[in-house]
């Protein structure tokens, strides 16, 4: 099962007015960006529509891989929203706790892994499995080192 860290969200005590440009940023060739802004937007927002039910977590393990998940990946979590089809969850198995999406293959719920290397765990038992939350976004760091130096610096 992957480890997970819990951290609080609280009820965000200030917005984080950050621009949002009209121009989309091509991922191929370079083109000259827009300088026009189109508008300022809250990125609490984007990460936390129902911050009083919401938590981030940091992920270890390699089994979401496929999903772009990662070991170090910070996660954010809302309780708030009910766990469907296909929705990456964090879940508590036989007292473990895991995040794998949450899959319907006709009858049955499974919880699957997005690395072939994985198993997925068919939810035979209901009553063995708790879902902690539905992950909204995952924050994936591309400077090694600078999430986990900000997260230890919060103690």
């Amino acid at each position: 099962m992957t480890t997970i860290e819990l951290f609080d969200v609280g009820e965000p005590t200030t917005t984080l007015w950050l621009p949002v440009f009209a121009s989309l940023v091509p991922a191929g060739f370079p083109s000259p960006a827009s300088d026009e802004l189109e508008e300022l937007f809250d990125l609490n927002r984007i990460l936390f529509r129902h911050p009083e039910a919401t938590y981030l977590i940091r992920v270890s393990g390699e089994s979401m891989q496929g999903a772009e998940i990662h070991a170090g990946d910070l996660l954010a979590v809302d309780k708030h929203l009910e766990a469907d089809h296909n929705h990456i969850v964090v879940a508590v198995v036989e007292g473990e706790c895991t995040v794998k999406r949450l899959v319907r293959r006709g009858t049955s719920w499974w919880l699957q892994a997005e690395n072939p290397a994985y198993a997925d765990y068919c939810i035979t038992e209901p009553d063995n499995l708790r879902i902690w939350g539905v992950v909204t976004h995952v924050v994936h760091e591309l400077i090694p080192g600078k999430l986990t130096a900000l997260l230890r610096s919060r103690d």
